[in-house]
């Protein structure tokens, strides 16, 4: 905050009005550390960029600029942000990239029309902050702070509604929605983690305008489910997305969760949807934002295979789901890793209920999966969703704590290397081979490479050309 506090003192003395702004107003006044800092200003931003010479231009055009708190930091910000053209609402992800020292500087302005529903075609700066806060998402985000005299600038009933706990559009609801569509999930998210409402208006406007989401990209989309996960307050976001109709039109695959039977044997807690909620309500917090999606995506595969036999039954559920979860991530635009952990995660759910049962081979392959601590922590949030009964966790936590990793993933008593001196021809039986000989080192009947070969020869004889 200092930081913020000494570039505004500079703007001021330089003749230019400035103030704190928007969502660091808000925490300010909730009681809340702010993540950072951002600045509105009446100094156009080349009268910023002369006054701070070191100010990168990510949005100047958009009347926005970041202030470094050092040439190193103004480096960093150059390296991590593209030249193109860019929205002054992506500016924070720059800063999360690049440049942790950096404030956001904005010019007052208005904005004159949004025809792809996301930029402003024409930018109008201007001296009046009420002006400029007309222009902005939600009256609890339009407060402005004097942060020397502690005086605050409210002109959209924000401290109220910040006071009435209710998440309120500035102006015209859909006027607001329809400059940018995210500010639909932004709604929700803002709703769930603050555990306010949506006033009337807005919320009947997010039900209207639902459909129109599809016009944000996909990794806007993703990036703010992404947060109402991890956030501490999934269970309510996702209970608000299907009540504005927004998570048919987002995740629709989720959407049909909802009224999908389960058999109460197993699942007392209700349908499917009911039950991926309380994995979203148990969710740790802060929780990755890829156990966070496995825990959403776990069960995905239910509704396309439910089935009534002698008892409600889901055949095929985990191939089903590892499926719709690949599509998902890859419509989502996830990278490689985190879709392999989200899918992974999903197609290994189902395997905890044989694990008391596994050999003590199978076992420790099991608890060396990559990140096995998500999947534990997955088949936790699975159980407390449903049975509540721990037996198979509370096993496989006190058997990852006593285990030594060497014994888990130990050195291989025999390679192919060994293989070949033996006399063995190179090909698919190797995998056989060393896999054999690896169960019988996890199993601790193997304790030597001596033992291995004797093992290899009498169980696999080398073929006769």
């Amino acid at each position: 905050m200092q930081r913020s506090i000494s570039i505004l003192r500079t703007l001021r003395e330089k003749g230019h009005q400035a103030y704190l702004v928007g969502g660091c107003v808000r925490d300010v006044l909730l009681g809340h550390e702010p993540a950072d800092y951002d600045l509105a200003t009446s100094a156009t931003p080349d009268e910023v960029m002369r006054i701070f010479p070191e100010t990168y231009a990510v949005g100047a055009q958009f009347g926005v600029v970041l202030v470094p708190d050092s040439r190193a930091a103004a480096e960093d910000v150059a390296s991590n942000v593209s030249t193109e053209p860019s929205d002054c609402r992506d500016v924070a992800g720059y800063v999360s990239a690049g440049a942790t020292q950096t404030v956001e500087v904005a010019t007052f302005r208005s904005d004159l029309g949004y025809s792809d529903g996301r930029h402003p075609d024409q930018v109008r700066f201007t001296k009046d902050p009420r002006e400029d806060v007309q222009r902005r998402d939600f009256t609890i985000n339009g407060l402005l702070l004097d942060p020397i005299s502690n005086e605050v600038l409210d002109y959209v009933g924000g401290q109220q509604d910040l006071r009435a706990k209710i998440i309120r559009a500035i102006g015209d609801p859909e006027r607001r929605f329809a400059e940018d569509k995210l500010r639909m999930l932004r709604a929700v998210r803002f709703a769930a983690r603050f555990g306010y409402s949506i006033e009337p208006q807005t919320f009947a406007a997010i039900q209207k305008l639902a459909p129109q989401i599809h016009q944000v990209s996909r990794e806007r989309v993703r990036d703010e489910l992404t947060k109402m996960l991890i956030e501490g307050h999934a269970r309510q976001a996702f209970l608000l997305l299907d009540e504005t109709n927004l998570l048919r039109e987002v995740l629709p695959e989720i959407e049909k969760m909802n009224g999908v039977e389960q058999p109460p044997q197993f699942h007392p807690e209700g349908d499917v949807f009911v039950h991926t909620l309380l994995l979203l309500e148990n969710l740790p917090y802060p929780a990755s934002s890829t156990l966070a999606w496995g825990a959403l995506l776990h069960d995905v595969g239910k509704p396309p295979t439910f089935r009534v036999a002698d008892r409600i039954r889901f055949d095929g559920h985990v191939d089903v789901g590892v499926k719709i979860a690949e599509e998902i991530c890859h419509r989502l635009r996830f990278s490689n890793n985190d879709t392999e952990q989200i899918v992974a995660l999903v197609a290994n759910h189902m395997r905890f209920g044989h694990a008391l049962q596994m050999s003590q081979s199978t076992l420790k392959r099991f608890l060396r999966m990559p990140r096995f601590e998500e999947h534990l922590d997955l088949h936790r949030l699975d159980c407390l969703g449903s049975h509540r009964d721990l037996t198979t966790y509370n096993f496989l936590r006190e058997k990852l704590t006593q285990t030594p990793p060497a014994d888990i993933r130990p050195t291989p008593l025999v390679t192919g290397d060994d293989l070949i001196a033996a006399g063995y021809a190179p090909g698919p039986r190797f995998k056989e081979i060393l896999s054999a000989v690896e169960d019988g080192q996890l199993e601790g009947r193997l304790r030597n490479r001596e033992e291995a070969l004797e093992l290899v020869k009498r169980e696999f004889p080398p073929v006769e050309a």
